[in-house]
């Protein structure tokens, strides 16, 4: 079993910043990647990006490209989720996923789906 976590959230005024850190415990060894959804009310879970453990790969969805990065600190188990520039639409609670080798199913990084473990989330609110 791997628990995630994450932490960061908050309020803050349009064209502000906000780092998400998302935790691993547990069984860390077996991750092979992680990802950031987010979910506004009413709305259907949105990637949001995604980070490959072999080579440090990142997939960022189109919405938020050029504002946020991703980045991890392997010896901390944490990933971590730097957002500029954010607008009102960004408003949402955001989770933290991780996914495992050897889970079933084929892995595709912007489906929900093929993500093993998740964390409560975290509310992200951007006023105008």
């Amino acid at each position: 079993q791997v628990q995630v976590a994450e932490s960061g959230g908050g309020s803050v005024q349009a064209g502000g910043s906000l780092r998400l850190s998302c935790a691993a415990s547990g069984r860390t060894f077996l991750n092979d990647a992680m990802a950031w959804f987010r979910q506004a009310p009413g709305k259907e879970r949105e990637f949001v990006g995604s980070i490959t453990f072999s080579d440090d790969t990142t997939y960022l969805a189109d919405s938020v490209k050029g504002r946020f990065t991703m980045s991890r600190d392997r010896a901390k188990n944490t990933m971590y989720l730097q957002m500029n520039r954010l607008k009102p639409e960004d408003t949402a609670i955001y989770y933290c996923a991780a996914h495992q080798k050897f889970s079933r199913g084929s892995y595709y990084y912007a489906s929900p789906v093929s993500y093993d473990f998740w964390g409560q989330g975290t509310q992200v609110t951007v006023s105008s």
